[in-house]
């Protein structure tokens, strides 16, 4: 698993790595060209606007990787999250169980109002909105519809969360996709729209790891229109690199609350392994429900 500024440009086996950086040395350096990769002629590359057209499609790319690497890792962090709430989540319940009869346990052998008044604090967190479940029947708590209910009002069956993790060809599969169709390679309002709704099953298909799928898009995109470039205009060019600028940091601000989530500082203290860490901190949450076992059985022995 990796941040964006990791995995921008890629990071499947044999692909090169790209950067905004250097996406924009390629497009002003070197030999000029064309959209497609050819060379360009000399009366091409001798237009005003070719270096500021060059410079706009490397910007388009090198947002897109962006794009594509927060995505990424919005799923990562997703799926991580999801395992973390359905592995470790009854070890932290019991421990909060247990840390309120420890101060159960002592307010009622100290019989002191301060014992007391954590004890009601520690048991008050742990207890339901008194009569919600009444009133809606057992559908619900406060924290909300029991599975069971949003099985019942969706015709589903209840069962748990499901295990989602992209293989590296899905990973690759998503990322040509998301080169080849992104909208912001439109030109024309039709084309950007017929472009974002299928972007949208595209990353519906890779959040549910779904590699059949995202290769039967990928055959229906390469059967699909697909429309030229035609040249612009320089004023119509700054305007693109400044709306491609703004988003670039919008992208910038999403990627930086991801990194900084506590499920997204769990996931970087283990990028090679998650699974491996939840394990690890499994470990460590039975070693202190056990201790706390111990020091209420030694608590509730001494009273």
């Amino acid at each position: 698993m990796t941040t964006p500024e990791a995995e921008q440009g890629g990071g499947g086996a044999g692909e090169q790595r790209v950067t905004p950086e250097g996406d924009a040395a390629r497009a002003d350096g070197g030999e000029p060209r064309s959209e497609d990769g050819a060379a360009q002629s000399e009366g091409e590359a001798a237009r005003p606007e070719a270096r500021l057209e060059r410079a706009v499609r490397a910007a388009e790319q090198a947002l897109i990787e962006y794009e594509i690497a927060v995505e990424t890792f919005r799923v990562e962090i997703e799926n991580f999250s999801r395992l973390h709430e359905q592995k470790l989540g009854p070890l932290y319940a019991r421990l909060e169980e247990l840390d309120a009869r420890i101060l159960e346990a002592r307010a009622a052998r100290s019989g002191d109002a301060e014992d007391r008044r954590r004890a009601e604090e520690a048991r008050a967190r742990l207890a339901p909105i008194p009569g919600v479940e009444e009133l809606l029947n057992g559908w619900m708590d406060d924290s909300g519809l029991f599975p069971e209910a949003v099985a019942m009002l969706t015709d589903q069956a209840v069962r748990p969360p499901q295990r989602v993790r992209p293989s590296e060809e899905a990973r690759k599969l998503y990322r040509e996709l998301a080169r080849k169709a992104h909208p912001d390679l439109a030109q024309e309002e039709k084309e950007r729209e017929r472009r974002e709704e299928f972007i949208t099953r595209v990353n519906a298909a890779y959040a549910r790891g779904d590699e059949a799928e995202l290769r039967e898009l990928a055959e229906e995109w390469a059967k699909g229109p697909e429309l030229k470039r035609g040249p612009s205009r320089a004023e119509e060019l700054y305007a693109r690199l400044e709306w491609l600028a703004q988003r670039k940091e919008l992208l910038a601000l999403l990627a930086k609350e991801l990194e900084e989530s506590a499920i997204g500082h769990m996931l970087q203290l283990a990028p090679d392994d998650p699974d491996g860490l939840l394990d690890e901190i499994g470990q460590q949450l039975l070693t202190q429900v056990t201790e706390r076992e111990r020091e209420l059985a030694a608590l509730l022995a001494e009273g």
